[in-house]
């Protein structure tokens, strides 16, 4: 008997908006705006929503809007058959694509044969850390493991900054051509592939949103160097003494709202139903590592990854590794020295955007055009993310 292979075959998100008042998708509920994205990808597809066994979806603050599993009451209101059960998951920022790992691992098993792995987050309405409702969310055993306690992963950023050390020049220059590498991707038409318009209500009336608003065209070495650093603590410097404090809002992830959604599909089904795949989704890592530095677990995770599938990182045309901050991408880039047009080709998180619950779809949309654009055979896609862990998926272009 062949062997199952899981298949993408198509992915779609809304643009991102900034996380906050006034942002491009701001007033639309998460549900709703997940619905759409749903129901997009229904539309360009073609396929009959009752064939979908599960819709695996990643949502990081599941709290207020975003609670009571999200991603069925989305499928409800996307319209699809009330048959079509779902499920909402929590890996931090890698939750969408978790998402997408769990659907892939769950084709290849044979306990699916149709999946959509996606993920919304609306940061400018379910702020980061609501869901602790004030309360400690460690419990004492952990403060036990961690006697000097957690930091921010801000902090987490200035540390790797300055065990690699990577410079305040390095990571925005870094940054800069995150935001021009967007705006060319924009301007060539490469990102509305993936994007769908997103109708937002407002008092004045519907209007649709269709385009990335983080993009900074007007962004420059020198207005990057003028920004003064976002994480300063004088209590962190007493603990963290090699702290140098270059890490800004310019060199950061921008805090936005998005959603986005993947069809995966057993590659003979898709034959049947006249699917054209896109790529196979055919070896996956999660790994952890030191919860203080927090956002290194991408490191050994691209090196288990690359090990299990028997592959070096000369093999690997296209890499998209998620822009938390600009050291996080340095300081994976000193331990593989990817050449600039095989890494985030498209821009990143800096310039585009970062939904935590629904990032891991934009980056798989990134790696897949990447890879049709360069016309190469293998991606890897990685994720950082709270806690210490890392997400890292392969993908093969057919």
């Amino acid at each position: 008997m062949a062997a199952r292979r899981a298949v993408i075959v198509d992915v779609v998100r809304s643009p991102f908006g900034k996380g906050r008042a006034g942002g491009a998708l701001h007033g639309t509920h998460p549900v709703d705006l997940y619905a759409q994205v749903l129901r997009a990808l229904i539309a360009r597809t073609g396929i009959d929503p009752a064939l979908v066994e599960d819709v695996i979806t990643g949502c990081v603050i599941q709290v207020g809007e975003q609670a009571g599993n999200i991603g069925r009451q989305a499928v409800l209101a996307a319209g699809f058959p009330t048959s079509v059960p779902a499920v909402t998951i929590d890996r931090k920022c890698g939750s969408a694509q978790q998402a997408i790992d769990f659907a892939a691992q769950g084709i290849i098993a044979g306990a699916y044969d149709m999946v959509i792995a996606g993920g919304v987050e609306m940061m400018s309405t379910v702020p980061m850390r609501a869901n602790r409702l004030g309360k400690d969310n460690l419990g004492p055993m952990l403060k036990r493991a961690y006697p000097s306690g957690f930091v921010g992963q801000g902090i987490s950023a200035e540390l790797i900054a300055s065990r690699w050390q990577i410079s305040r020049d390095a990571m925005d220059q870094f940054s800069l051509e995150s935001q021009q590498r967007a705006a060319d991707a924009e301007d060539a038409g490469i990102s509305a592939r993936s994007i769908v318009p997103i109708t937002v209500a407002n008092e004045n009336g519907p209007r649709v949103a269709d385009r990335d608003e983080g993009i900074r065209r007007d962004t420059t070495l020198q207005k990057l160097a003028a920004l003064q650093p976002a994480f300063e603590d004088p209590e962190m410097l007493v603990r963290y003494p090699e702290i140098h404090w270059s890490v800004t809002a310019g060199n950061s992830s921008q805090v936005s709202d998005g959603a986005s959604a993947v069809l995966i599909v057993e590659e003979g089904l898709a034959v049947r139903l006249n699917l054209k795949p896109r790529v196979a989704v055919s070896h996956f890592v999660v790994l952890g590592d030191d919860p203080i530095l927090m956002l290194t677990a991408i490191i050994p995770a691209t090196h288990k990854l690359l090990k299990r599938a028997d592959l070096k990182v000369s093999d690997i045309d296209a890499f998209e590794v998620n822009e938390a901050f600009a050291s996080v991408v340095l300081a994976w880039n000193r331990e593989f020295d990817v050449e600039a047009s095989r890494l985030n080709r498209y821009g990143g998180a800096i310039a585009l955007g970062h939904p935590v619950g629904g990032s891991g779809g934009r980056l798989m949309g990134n790696l897949i055009t990447a890879l049709e654009e360069c016309h190469g055979r293998f991606g890897i896609q990685t994720m950082c993310e709270s806690g210490g862990m890392a997400n890292a998926t392969l993908v093969e272009r057919l």
